[in-house]
């Protein structure tokens, strides 16, 4: 594989940025209004990378299926309280500001495609600035699809100038090696993101599987 990446997409909420604290902190206020019990570290571990309907679904269990229960509006509410402690606790993961400065040195082309809306990620960003000099951004509501479909990701390495069979693609949860394949990208497991203990990510049938930053360099 080593020579015919060209170029690098990340995933945002636990591959490049641990945002587990902020965004369980605003399900638990949502959970809190409806007098449930807050999420338990396992819950929050497996369920970050889903966002805020995976942190909801999980943490409402069977209180979901209460017809008042709407998820669309429970994910306002959890929109709103996040919006207003955006990085509260929100941290670059170890090795990303140095290794997104060596990428930038040896002029290797590099974007983020999330699924956080646009208008958070916006916000979340300049908080980080070695992430503002992501060359592609996409996010998503960037398109009329997002993850697991593959548009966002071809669109991504549109914005990068290279074709998608030169990209690789790395992010922690299954849906973004569906989405990496589905655009004809490489595919790698950020080991060190939102992977419950249960789960084997060898089964995603990935390209790669890091276990931690620094392997990225390896492609080059």
């Amino acid at each position: 594989m080593k020579g015919r990446i060209k170029a690098v997409l990340f995933d945002l909420d636990g591959t490049l940025l641990d945002t587990a604290p902020d965004m369980a902190s605003a399900a638990n206020q949502v959970l809190r209004e409806f007098g449930l019990p807050p999420l338990t570290e396992r819950q929050i571990q497996a369920n970050t990378s889903l966002g805020a309907r995976g942190l909801l679904r999980v943490g409402f269990g069977d209180e979901m299926k209460d017809k008042d229960k709407d998820i669309d509006a429970l994910r306002l509410s959890f929109l709103k309280h996040y919006e207003q402690n955006i990085c509260r606790a929100t941290r670059m993961y170890d090795g990303v500001p140095e290794l997104l400065n060596i990428l930038s040195q040896q002029n290797i082309p590099w974007g983020i495609m999330t699924n956080k809306p646009g208008f958070l990620t916006r916000q979340l960003l300049p908080y980080f600035p070695p992430l503002q000099n992501a060359q592609a951004l996409v996010c998503a509501d960037t398109l009329a699809v997002a993850k697991p479909h593959p548009e966002p990701l071809i669109h991504a390495a549109e914005q990068l100038n290279v074709r998608p069979e030169s990209c690789i693609y790395v992010g922690d949860i299954r849906n973004d090696i569906v989405a990496a394949k589905a655009a004809g990208m490489h595919s790698a497991v950020a080991a060190w993101g939102y992977i419950d203990d249960s789960i084997d990510p060898h089964d995603w049938d990935a390209d790669l599987i890091f276990n931690n930053i620094e392997n990225i360099l390896s492609l080059f």
